[in-house]
């Protein structure tokens, strides 16, 4: 980046350099042209006043009054023919009556010419006008080219490019080091970039890098926490399994224990693939974009009834009431999402629920939003974890958790979702009494239309 930065310094100094030349030798060759054409303007009349007997009386007193240092004179007649010429022998020279600034004479009065001759690199300057008696004056000049002025102006040039182009160079080196130097500071010591001194425009870059890098560090703590948390809790059930299946094995467990042992090693295999499955649906969430998701029209309220059902033998095995309310509504939502948080919640509450509790779905629209609330009667969240208890594998009580075959993956399931559909998630618990979890879906994200009657999934 810096040898490209520096090399487009160079590269423009040296285009503004010959722009410059041309555009400045132009200008002064149009300068020097108009100087040269006022010049023979001023002769040609000065000559005019003389008269043409004078100029083609060629006496020593005429010719040294006609002898003006490089100035060529020519009379030239009605029919074109050269009547006199100071330079040349008349008789010698073609018809000049087809030349530009002598057909413009004869029609304006004036004319002006400038040949170049390739051979000399030198330009002829003509100025002619129209006499009296039909006869045409002309006079001329030879001078150098626009190209012979540019040559002849060459090495003045060259020596000031060649200092300009000394000092670009310089000057786009130390630039160009000091526009990198706070990437390259940045670069070696991401972690004190806060400390690092950068120019104003690159403050938005660096806060962009900072949230980056945080980002970065952040996701690479939180994988090596969930890794270590995975072949943790996957090794729990296994070495489980393995143990019961190996006493098995070896005739160590009595006959009357192999049927209990046969049932913890399908407890334990249950909550493997339980414990495989969560992981392998929070892997997809995290890789999952938000439009690649279909959404649709999503009966919320039939979909929690149909939860309910699905849930009412957990329910009763564990001496837990659950129940439904609210009216017909409405989201716009992806379905296989909406059953997952739907199942995850009421799930949680049925096994962190007391004996004899209950768990209470609410399904209701509120103004211009959704509310879905499940709420417990269970044993309640400690003030100091409810802020925990969304993160992957955390338990409040681990050893009720492992009985119950939870996973600790439920929650944070729930909440990727609920981020996936704009859904403000809300916690409310008190230790001992119970837990109330509320999603509010709003427009932004979600919209209901609240109809009556039933209607099918």
């Amino acid at each position: 980046m810096k040898k490209r930065i520096h090399r487009e310094f160079v590269l423009v100094a040296l285009a503004t350099i010959i722009l410059t030349t041309v555009l400045v030798t132009a200008v002064f060759y149009e300068f020097f042209r108009k100087e040269i054409m006022d010049e023979l303007g001023t002769c040609t009349r000065m000559l005019q006043s003389i008269g043409v007997s004078d100029i083609l009386d060629d006496t020593d007193e005429t010719s040294e009054h006609l002898n003006i240092q490089g100035l060529r004179i020519s009379l030239i007649g009605k029919d074109g023919d050269v009547l006199y010429d100071n330079g040349a022998d008349v008789g010698d020279m073609k018809n000049h009556g087809d030349r530009p600034e002598v057909v413009r004479a004869r029609e304006e009065g004036s004319g002006q010419a400038v040949r170049r001759s390739d051979t000399l690199d030198q330009s002829s300057f003509y100025y002619a006008i129209l006499l009296e008696d039909g006869t045409v004056l002309r006079t001329a000049r030879e001078s150098s080219s626009i190209w012979g002025i540019f040559a002849g102006s060459l090495p003045a040039i060259l020596v000031a490019a060649t200092a300009v182009l000394v000092f670009c160079f310089f000057l786009s080196d130390r630039i160009s080091r000091m526009l990198i130097r706070p990437v390259e500071n940045l670069v070696g010591n991401l972690e004190a970039c806060d400390e690092i001194t950068v120019y104003q425009e690159m403050i938005p870059f660096v806060n962009t890098i900072r949230r980056q890098h945080e980002d970065i560090m952040r996701n690479v703590r939180l994988r090596q926490e969930f890794t270590a948390n995975v072949s943790h809790e996957l090794k729990t059930p296994l070495t489980a399994i393995s143990g019961y299946a190996e006493l098995i094995k070896h005739d160590m467990a009595k006959k009357e224990d192999v049927r209990r042992f046969a049932g913890e090693i399908h407890r334990s295999a249950v909550r493997l693939l339980r414990m495989i499955n969560d992981i392998i649906r929070l892997s997809e969430l995290d890789v999952m974009e938000a439009e690649s998701l279909v959404f649709e029209q999503i009966p919320l309220y039939e979909m929690a009834k149909i939860s309910v059902e699905m849930l009412k033998i957990s329910a009763e095995k564990n001496k837990v009431t659950l129940s439904v309310h609210g009216e017909p509504c409405r989201i716009l939502g992806n379905k296989e999402m909406i059953e997952e948080i739907l199942y995850n919640l009421c799930d949680n509450a049925i096994r962190y629920n007391k004996e004899g509790g209950s768990v209470s779905v609410m399904v209701e629209p509120v103004g211009d939003k959704v509310r879905l609330c499940v709420e417990d009667t269970g044993i309640g969240i400690p003030p100091g974890h409810q802020e925990r208890v969304f993160e992957r594998f955390y338990r409040v009580d681990k050893s009720r958790s492992k009985a119950t075959g939870g996973t600790g993956l439920g929650l944070a399931i729930v909440k990727h979702m609920a981020a996936q559909h704009h859904a403000e998630l809300i916690l409310e618990s008190r230790e001992g009494e119970g837990t109330r979890i509320t999603l509010w879906f709003d427009q932004q994200a979600t919209s209901f239309v609240c109809y009556s009657g039933e209607n099918d999934l």
